[in-house]
C-alpha cells in the first residue's frame, strides 16, 4: 500500500478546521470592537464570514474535480471581495488607499501563482491532500484564515468609526508597501525568468535579489504587510489594536510553518549534496537581505 492509499484520520482535519474558524472569529471580535455594525453584527465579522464562505463554495467543485488549479486565484478573489465590501461602506481616503494596495497585491500575486500552476500542470503541495475530503477542505479553510488574519488591520481600520487624516503614518506605510511590493515582484520575475531557461531545470537561482536573500520574495511580502499595518494603525481603537498582529502572523507563517521550512526542505533534498548549494546557504541569509558575500 502506498502513501496515498493510507487514509489519514478525518478527526485531525475537522479539529484543524474548527480551530481555524475559532481563531478567525476571535480576530473578527477584536477587529469589530467599536466598528460599524449591521443589525447589531460587526461589519468586520460579516466580512470575515464572507472570506470563509468563498473558500468553501469553491472547494466543492475543486474536490469533485480533484483540482487545485483555482486555489490561489480564489485567494486573490477573496482579498478583493472583502476589501471591496469594506470600501463600499467607508469611502474615506484611508480606506481607499488600503483597498487599492491590497487589491493590487492580491491580483498580482494571484495571477502569478495561477499562471505558474497552469504552466506546471499541478501544485505538488496538494498531491497527497486532494483525495481526502476534510484534509483538502482544511487547506481551503486555512486560506480563509490567511485572508482574515493578514488583512485584519486593514479591515478593522476600514470599518472603524474613527476617520483620522492619513498624515505621516500614511506616507510611511505607503513607502514600506511600495518597497516590499517592488522586492516581491522583482524576486518573482527573476525566478520565473531563471526557470524558463531549459539549462536551469536542475539548478537553483543565486543571482539578483536571490544573492541577497534565499527568500527575497517573502521578505518583500512581510515588508508590504508592515506598511499596511502602519497605514491602518491611526484608525484603530481599543481591542482593534490586536489586529496589528497581521504582519507578525505573516512573518510566523512564512518563516515557521508553510513557506521557508517547506521550500528549504525541498531544496536540501534536491541540492543538499552539492558544494555550490552548501556554499550558497552558508553565505546567503535566509530572509533579511544583505550584500552578497564571495563564494
Amino acid at each position: 500500500m502506498n502513501d496515498i492509499d493510507k487514509k489519514p484520520p478525518a478527526s485531525k482535519s475537522i479539529i484543524g478546521i474548527f480551530i481555524a474558524v475559532l481563531i478567525a472569529a476571535a480576530m473578527a471580535l477584536a477587529g469589530g470592537y467599536g466598528g460599524q455594525q449591521i443589525e447589531g453584527i460587526p461589519v468586520f465579522a460579516l466580512i470575515a464570514a464572507l472570506a470563509f464562505a468563498i473558500q468553501w463554495i469553491v472547494f466543492v467543485p475543486a474536490y469533485l474535480t480533484q483540482s487545485e488549479r483555482y486555489y490561489d486565484f480564489t485567494g486573490s478573489v477573496t482579498y478583493v471581495s472583502v476589501v471591496a465590501c469594506a470600501l463600499w461602506l467607508n469611502n474615506d481616503p484611508r480606506s481607499q488607499l488600503l483597498a487599492a494596495l491590497i487589491a493590487i497585491w492580491a491580483v498580482r500575486l494571484g495571477s502569478f501563482l495561477f499562471l505558474r500552476i497552469r504552466d506546471a500542470g499541478s501544485d505538488r503541495r496538494f498531491d497527497r491532500i486532494k483525495p481526502f475530503f476534510f484534509r483538502f477542505m482544511m487547506t481551503w479553510t486555512l486560506q480563509g484564515l490567511w485572508v482574515v488574519m493578514t488583512a485584519a488591520a486593514a479591515l478593522a481600520a476600514m470599518t472603524s468609526t474613527l476617520k483620522p487624516a492619513l498624515g505621516i503614518t500614511g506616507i510611511l506605510g505607503l513607502t514600506l508597501w511600495v518597497a516590499g511590493f517592488a522586492i516581491e515582484v522583482t524576486a518573482d520575475r527573476q525566478k520565473r525568468e531563471f526557470r524558463r531557461t531549459p539549462e536551469n531545470s536542475d539548478r537553483f537561482i543565486q543571482h539578483g535579489l536571490w544573492a541577497w536573500s534565499r527568500h527575497p520574495n517573502y521578505f518583500g511580502e512581510i515588508l508590504l504587510w508592515c506598511g499596511i499595518a502602519i497605514i491602518a494603525a491611526p484608525a484603530l481603537q481599543g481591542w482593534q489594536y490586536a489586529t496589528l498582529i497581521s504582519p507578525v502572523f505573516v512573518y510566523l507563517l512564512l518563516t515557521k510553518i508553510s513557506g521557508i521550512p517547506m521550500l528549504d526542505a525541498h531544496a536540501l533534498k534536491r541540492w543538499g549534496e552539492q558544494d555550490d548549494y552548501r556554499a550558497y546557504r552558508a553565505a546567503t541569509p535566509v530572509l533579511f537581505p544583505r550584500p552578497p558575500k564571495a563564494r
